[in-house]
């Protein structure tokens, strides 16, 4: 419940902010207005004592997350992700949160284990071994599975995560609605949906039959992609809370030191990683929406190997057309194009002045495309870009918030490989590829055939609709007094045109 006990829980969150130091450090790197600082020193000051201690050898931000639990660590981990919410900065120092939970114990997992797949684990694997990492939903063991002697990895949820999580969600929710009421400002970053998103996030997370039909996908969409390679599940050996699939050996990527003394190319990979990215993202419109280094690895023969399929980002095909006309009126410095295209999608309000937008935009590239390659950065683009957004009335664009923020922390991980890698430059011939592909004429024709493919599903339809809308015409005193009311007037041209274009739809589908 999302009622007033959860205040409760709120203290107990302020208090161990405030006594690890984290409430002046958050409070400041989101320039929090008077009001909200003031209900924060209430929820964590005079309740100081029964906040949690942590670990003193963490920064305070890391150091008061960890300490309240897995819920925390989650929330904090896509927050990073949320850079128009809690600041650059602060997102920064959130990228850097690893998960530090302790592993739950072996026996426990080969029980749920067990108990999943309805057979002993020694009976499905003839090898099981200690954790071998532990995050905040699941952990994960090396197994080799006894039929076939091939070595795969073994996810498995925490026992008990569930209730856990609902009940720190149900006080952010609390929380969220507070911060709205004392900053009405904040209104526009939409902290309510912050959470709810969190809450889909987290509870599709913990059913990781659906982490299995997500590699799935993305394993068939990136079959084709040279260097990249996707562990693929097991499907007999998964369930709600069990995920087996492939094991696959691999450097960090985080351990650059450890890439070069293997002889791996970084500017090379940091390159890769960029269009990879970017591929998924504007040719397939499924990506992986958490790949930061902990998720990332390179295997001996140079393939960049993406695990934990828990987070993914979905958007259509409109989106990804005006995503790419944006990156690539930026990367030709085109801003009338930049501000024209923001108007058309409606993400500007039509009041607001195109030509003066296009100069705030310029006020925000051209700083950033002057400078060397080592400080352009798609980050610092995006963190000017919101002030201009706010400042032009546009609202936080929800289906754009996770491409924007997965971008930021793919050249987070690019820029560890090769701090002098010019984001662009890497950007322009996937982004030109697609402008190519996706706005020329080839793809005006594709979507004519969609629609008369579309059409041409409704064309058993059509001749019925014909006959209804002719009878209405012709006998109009007949309609009004039958108990099914006439239909809405569609002129009888649109409908004819309609008919036989459903025609012409299921020749092309047959074609």
């Amino acid at each position: 419940m999302r009622g007033p006990h959860n205040i409760l829980r709120l203290i107990r969150t302020g208090a161990t902010f405030e006594r690890t130091g984290a409430m002046a450090a958050v409070l400041d790197a989101v320039d929090a207005p008077v009001r909200l600082r003031l209900a924060a020193r209430v929820l964590g000051w005079p309740f100081r004592w029964l906040g949690y201690r942590g670990d003193p050898s963490l920064p305070p931000i890391t150091r008061a997350i960890t300490a309240l639990g897995p819920a925390y660590i989650k929330f904090g981990q896509i927050l990073s992700t949320r850079a128009d919410v809690v600041g650059p900065e602060l997102a920064g120092q959130l990228r850097m949160l690893q998960d530090r939970l302790p592993p739950f114990p072996t026996h426990v997992a080969k029980e749920a284990v067990a108990l999943e797949l309805r057979a002993p684990v020694d009976q499905l694997f003839s090898e099981f071994s200690e954790p071998v990492a532990a995050a905040s939903i699941a952990q994960v063991h090396r197994a080799r599975v006894r039929e076939t002697g091939r070595e795969v990895a073994v996810k498995v949820v925490r026992p008990g995560i569930g209730p856990a999580f609902k009940r720190d969600i149900d006080a952010f929710h609390f929380g969220a609605r507070l911060i709205e009421i004392l900053s009405p400002s904040t209104r526009r970053l939409r902290p309510r949906d912050v959470v709810r998103h969190f809450e889909q996030t987290v509870t599709g997370e913990q059913d990781l039959r659906l982490e299995a039909a997500a590699a799935s996908e993305f394993a068939e969409n990136t079959a084709r992609d040279t260097g990249f390679q996707v562990p693929l599940p097991h499907w007999t050996l998964s369930s709600r809370r069990v995920l087996t699939a492939d094991w696959a050996e691999g450097l960090p990527m985080g351990d650059r030191d450890a890439l070069i003394a293997a002889g791996h190319d970084v500017t090379d990979l940091a390159r890769r990683v960029i269009q990879l990215f970017l591929s998924h993202a504007l040719r397939d419109g499924f990506f992986h929406a958490d790949m930061h280094h902990g998720n990332l690895k390179v295997a001996a023969n140079g393939n960049i190997i993406a695990y934990d399929f828990g987070i993914m980002g979905e958007i259509d095909d409109y989106t990804r057309r005006v995503y790419a006309q944006i990156i690539y009126g930026f990367i030709q410095r085109d801003y009338r194009m930049v501000a024209r295209v923001h108007f058309e999608a409606g993400y500007v309000p039509r009041d607001r002045d195109e030509a003066a937008f296009a100069r705030a935009l310029r006020a925000v590239g051209e700083p950033i495309f002057g400078a060397d390659a080592s400080r352009i950065s798609m980050a610092n683009l995006l963190s000017y870009l919101f002030e201009v957004t706010e400042r032009f009335g546009m609202p936080t664009r929800t289906e754009l918030i996770l491409l924007q923020r997965t971008m930021v922390v793919v050249e987070g991980v690019a820029r560890s490989l090769d701090p002098q890698l010019n984001i662009w430059e890497a950007a322009k011939p996937v982004v030109s590829d697609y402008i190519k592909a996706g706005v020329g004429p080839k793809a005006a024709l594709t979507d004519l055939t969609h629609v008369a493919q579309t059409v041409g599903r409704f064309g058993p339809l059509l001749p019925a609709i014909v006959e209804q809308m002719l009878w209405e015409r012709a006998h109009p005193e007949e309609a009004r007094l039958t108990l099914i009311q006439p239909r809405p007037a569609l002129p009888l041209w649109l409908v004819t045109v309609l008919a036989l274009a459903a025609g012409t739809g299921i020749g092309l589908a047959l074609a």
